[in-house]
């Protein structure tokens, strides 16, 4: 299993409308094969600052969901609300502490 972080920032008046779109989707993605965990996050210092935190099997998963329809309408709505380019990790989890 791995962990992928998604940094996004987005122009202020555009956060409703990321908001409303990830509410209609998030269940989607969270369903989607191989995903075992969706989280969003904001900011606490910059409200246009926000994560996603999301869980995987396998990178093929991920690879998977990225070349799906569903990643595609996703990102094709939600990169024309962006005010920076996004970034983003794939990490392995080492260590938690329940």
């Amino acid at each position: 299993m791995f962990i992928r972080i998604v940094k996004m920032s987005f122009h202020k008046e555009n956060i409703p409308l990321f908001l409303e779109n990830f509410e209609l989707v998030k269940e989607k993605i969270r369903n989607t094969t191989g995903n075992r965990l969706l989280e969003l996050y904001q900011d606490k210092n910059n409200p246009e600052t926000f994560f996603t935190y999301s869980f995987w099997d396998t990178e093929k998963d991920l690879e998977n969901y990225r070349n799906s329809e569903l990643f595609n309408e996703v990102w094709q709505y939600t990169k024309k609300l962006f005010n920076d380019k996004p970034e983003a990790w794939s990490v392995d989890k080492l260590v938690s502490l329940p």
